[in-house]
């Protein structure tokens, strides 16, 4: 595994509510990733699929990270080291391209 040095001085900011939140920049991972590709239907598509029907229902996937596991093989990738020791992900974190 090799690590990657922080030259870039990056900082954690923090919030008021929640705490702590981490950035961590996966451009040399995501570069190196195969992507998954599943296109997005265009907007007169979907409005047209959706005419006619009588429900609707709304799914936000804004808070819909860290749902999808990491297979164990994996686990070593998305890793990262700070002051507090070295961890690594059990489940996608926000940044990675297929996320």
């Amino acid at each position: 595994m090799t690590v990657i040095k922080n030259d870039e001085n990056e900082f954690v900011p923090t919030r008021l509510v929640t705490g702590w939140r981490v950035f961590i920049d996966y451009k040399k991972l995501n570069e190196a990733t195969r992507k998954d590709h599943f296109l997005l239907p265009f907007m007169d598509q979907m409005l047209e699929r959706l005419s006619g029907n009588e429900y609707y229902c709304f799914l936000d996937g804004f808070s819909g990270y860290f749902q999808i596991p990491i297979d164990p093989k994996d686990q070593e990738k998305p890793t990262f080291t700070c002051p507090y020791g070295t961890f690594a992900y059990k489940r996608m974190p926000f940044g990675l391209c297929n996320a």
